[in-house]
């Protein structure tokens, strides 16, 4: 299967997600080849380093990568105006996390950071075990203050990039570009039925 038959098919979670005005109208704000945008969330590291994840996670092949339709400046966007100020600390702190660990581990810091450094780190903390995971995704179900002091860190920096990664998806698949590319697309939709085998539809749809 190629990587535009699994964007597809990942549309089939995502792609239905009704997204108000004003997150579509400031993702469409964000259409602009300027690399040297000004951040209003993000500080100079994260904003070397989240660019250098949404490549990771949708990079260019056969479809648009994240880099083209601009998700960084997205999930800043979003990060500013959507979060609450608590979840906002969290993302911050929990980018600290990250950041901290990444120097651990590579011994520089991540405003130097390369794509192949940060694919191996992001790659450690999403490719776990079944068991691990779901442990790790019923801890970020609860409010901060019930979890251990132990594991407050990790807590904080799964919270930041499950953010970026959840932003990243989201943004991807309620832009104009992929909505008209990859998914199919009817711009004058007909009638509703309800109650058809799921292989008479075909790919996930954007209207």
């Amino acid at each position: 299967m190629n990587r535009r038959d699994v964007i597809k098919g990942i549309g089939l979670t995502f792609g239905y997600t009704v997204a108000a005005p004003a997150v579509l109208s400031m993702l469409e704000s964000c259409k602009t080849e300027d690399q040297t945008w000004t951040p209003v969330f993000f500080d100079g590291n994260e904003k070397h380093y989240i660019s250098h994840l949404v490549d990771i996670i949708l990079p260019a092949t056969d479809t648009p990568g994240g880099l083209e339709i601009n998700l960084p400046q997205f999930i800043d966007m979003m990060s500013q105006d959507m979060l609450k100020p608590d979840e906002k600390n969290i993302f911050k702190e929990g980018s600290l996390v990250f950041s901290k660990r990444f120097t651990e581990k590579f011994q520089k810091d991540i405003s130097t950071a390369n794509r192949e450094e940060l694919a191996r780190i992001f790659g450690e903390y999403f490719d776990l075990e079944d068991a691990e995971e779901s442990t790790i995704l019923s801890r970020q179900n609860k409010n901060i203050n019930e979890i251990d002091p132990s594991e407050k860190e990790s807590y904080k920096m799964y919270y930041c990039l499950i953010q970026i990664r959840k932003l990243s998806l989201f943004g991807y698949f309620t832009s104009e570009k992929i909505g008209k590319e990859v998914l199919n697309f009817d711009p004058i939709p007909g009638r509703y039925d309800g109650c058809i085998p799921v292989e008479n539809v075909g790919n996930a749809w954007t209207i």
